[in-house]
């Protein structure tokens, strides 16, 4: 484990592999004028345009796992960039579709393949991206990612509360 990593509780060492992979993706893509949530955006579309969908910008918010209106500010950038094209949607005049225009296409495989070369790098100490145990890593994240977050417990508020209300009755 690095220095600073031992005894670090999952929560820590995920947000500090989380921070280390924007920055070099940040860094990696840059040249190509782009950022990483730009980039978390036309590979997306990239991906989902493989699966043949034209998405909606609420679709592309729900599959990239960001918020509708960040999505909403980085899809306007990347129009003005002449990178995608939003159009209304014809079965819901409300919704917006997303696709990549053609120099968006070419910008989104090139960020692609610098990309899959940094993920060749952070997967390395596993063995690699085609390992075993890349595999299992992703399994593992992925479970993390499908589990449903609730609110947490506040028993601090309960006890606040009923503090309060002992003296009222």
């Amino acid at each position: 484990m690095s220095m600073g990593s031992d005894g670090a509780t999952p929560g820590y060492l995920v947000w500090r592999l989380s921070t280390k992979w924007r920055v070099a993706v940040d860094r990696a893509v840059a040249p190509l004028g782009l950022t990483h949530a730009q980039y978390a955006i036309v590979a997306s579309l990239h991906g989902m345009r493989h699966a043949g969908e034209r998405p909606s910008q609420r679709r592309l918010a729900d599959h990239t796992g960001l918020e509708p209106l960040y999505v909403s500010k980085l899809a306007r950038a990347l129009e003005s960039a002449g990178l995608i094209e939003r159009t209304r949607d014809p079965r819901d005049p409300r919704a917006v579709q997303l696709a990549l225009t053609e120099r968006g296409l070419d910008v989104t495989l090139r960020a692609i393949g610098m990309v899959h070369g940094l993920l060749e790098q952070l997967t390395e100490p596993l063995g690699g991206l085609d390992s075993a145990r890349t595999r299992t890593f992703a399994s593992e994240l992925a479970l993390l990612l499908d589990a449903p977050l609730e609110p947490p417990h506040d028993s601090t508020a309960e006890t606040i509360t009923d503090e309060s209300s002992k003296g009222k009755s």
